[in-house]
């Protein structure tokens, strides 16, 4: 009986020191996400053909040599709106697809790109906003010298979403902004997927090393300090309407990074929190209102 106690004394002392490990390990490879989802071509085809739109290839030179691609997508008939739509880390533009759909329907153009580091996009690193904000005024620059552009918006989900609120700030054009499951800064997030999805307090106690040393390693490669990617700051610099949506079931950036964002947000704000939702999923879970309540946003003056 004795023995319980010990071995969990045991794995008490032992958990920080491997996590400590691993958090050295997998620092780096935090700024060098897989691109674990495939072209949608199909799905895109059929999309196309639904709306009636019709896309061109875009790409556009970031201040830094990196080449960003992806697509300019206009409805048959355009309202000369165009919105920014931005996907979630490891996948490319084609997560997209269903936000851009219910957009042209409505005559809005889409700009779709690959973020640096995803899909045809290049780059050797993702910095999760820090050089990504940047990339948006060269995307904005060049939407402008080559289409009229009578308002500007921003769409983006997870990563996606985090991007498009902490580009607001430098890219004053962008009129305003949806953010689904974004996060609120790096290392609050780094909390939930240290912490296994389960719970952001391991992350913050027995698996703290991990993200202590994965920030840390992530900082030297990149060159930036993970605490100033933050959204949270973002929204208190500029006062730019921000509609937020969060699901209850997401685990993996749960609605309180999405609350903290609202709380600090100092211009017009929404705050949507999906029942039943998981991560990335509001669209899927509840179509009509979701395209309803970002139309009416959007529309909002």
């Amino acid at each position: 009986m004795r023995r319980v106690p010990r071995i969990f004394i045991v794995l008490i002392v032992l958990a920080p020191l491997a996590a400590a490990f691993l958090g050295h390990a997998i620092g780096p490879g935090l700024l060098h996400p897989m691109n674990l989802n495939p072209d949608r071509v199909e799905q895109t085809a059929q999309m196309l053909a639904r709306t009636g739109a019709v896309k061109e290839d875009f790409v556009v030179r970031a201040t830094d040599g990196v080449d960003l691609r992806g697509w300019k997508v206009r409805p048959p008939k355009p309202n000369g709106d165009w919105v920014l739509l931005y996907h979630g880390v490891s996948d490319n533009r084609t997560g997209v697809l269903g936000h851009a759909e219910f957009l042209l329907r409505h005559g809005y153009s889409v700009v779709m790109m690959d973020a640096r580091a995803h899909g045809a996009s290049g780059g050797d690193m993702a910095t999760y906003g820090w050089k990504e904000r940047y990339d948006t005024v060269a995307i904005t620059n060049a939407l402008y010298s080559s289409e009229h552009v009578g308002h500007l918006y921003a769409l983006g989900v997870s990563m996606g979403g985090a991007i498009a609120i902490q580009s607001a700030p430098v890219e004053p054009r962008i009129e305003r902004v949806v953010a689904e499951d974004p996060f609120a800064d790096l290392r609050e997030v780094s909390y939930d997927y240290a912490g296994l999805h389960f719970s952001p307090l391991l992350g913050k106690t027995v698996f703290l090393p991990a993200t202590t040393f994965a920030l840390r390693g992530a900082a030297r490669e990149g060159g930036f300090d993970p605490d100033d990617v933050s959204p949270e700051r973002a929204v208190a610099a500029r006062p730019f309407p921000v509609l937020l949506i969060c699901g209850t079931r997401d685990h993996t950036i749960p609605c309180r990074h999405a609350e903290r964002i609202y709380r600090a947000a100092n211009g017009p704000k929404e705050l949507w929190i999906v029942q039943g939702a998981a991560h990335a999923a509001a669209l899927g879970h509840s179509p009509a209102e979701y395209e309803e309540r970002v139309i009416r946003f959007l529309g909002s003056r």
